[in-house]
């Protein structure tokens, strides 16, 4: 018996509905941004390590090149096209200059808003394991750790 086989299924991503036939063995990085037309999630490693592909499913930040697509309906997917464009963590990185090329940006911001959402009083240990996660080739972890210190910070004002 061979063929591939694919399901319809329903997700919701970024508050809308969306509807998208997969494949059992398609990621939820390939559906977002093959048949959602959501790019902001980058492919870098496709094996989990650069942290590229970070999507929040139910708060959650995830590496949605190792999430499978058929394992994302019922749960609440933001992407980075979800938080508007004017987030306090958006705004923070371009305030911060804490990006160079930008590839990682939207992996780190995700990151980023999880930790503020999640834990708004984080301390700079926590802070700095939640973004090891993620990997910047340009360097600029500095930058990215102000920026985060200061949604951070303001939180807890």
């Amino acid at each position: 018996m061979s063929g591939t086989f694919k399901s319809e299924v329903e997700f919701v991503v970024n508050d809308k509905r969306h509807h998208a036939v997969i494949r059992s063995a398609d990621t939820l990085l390939r559906v977002l941004r093959e048949q959602l037309g959501l790019t902001g999630a980058k492919e870098g490693c496709e094996n989990g390590d650069c942290g590229a592909c970070t999507v929040n499913v139910d708060g959650v930040p995830i590496k949605s090149c190792l999430m499978l697509a058929i394992e994302a309906p019922g749960c609440s997917i933001t992407t980075i096209e979800g938080l508007g464009g004017d987030a306090p963590m958006q705004r923070a990185f371009v305030e911060h200059f804490a990006f160079q090329c930008g590839f990682c940006t939207p992996g780190y911001i995700m990151v980023a808003h999880a930790l503020s959402q999640q834990c708004p009083n984080a301390s700079e240990d926590v802070m700095r394991r939640w973004l090891q996660s993620n990997i910047c080739r340009c360097t600029s972890y500095e930058e990215i750790g102000k920026a985060v210190r200061s949604v951070i910070s303001n939180s807890q004002k």
